[in-house]
């Protein structure tokens, strides 16, 4: 045991977490770059017409 080096666990990425995050991360940016382009009245019509056609 004396010679003996701790070995590093094995790196394990879970793919579909870092999918879902890079995903809301555009989804973010998108969102802020209409926020700035639109002004913050258009972009609310805008979200708050979009969530009614869901509807």
């Amino acid at each position: 045991m004396a010679g003996t080096l701790p070995t590093a666990a094995p790196r394990r990425t879970i793919w579909p977490l870092a999918a879902v995050s890079a995903v809301l991360g555009v989804l973010l940016a998108v969102a802020c770059a209409l926020w700035v382009y639109y002004g913050t009245a258009v972009f609310f019509e805008i979200v708050r017409s979009g969530i009614a056609a869901c509807f």
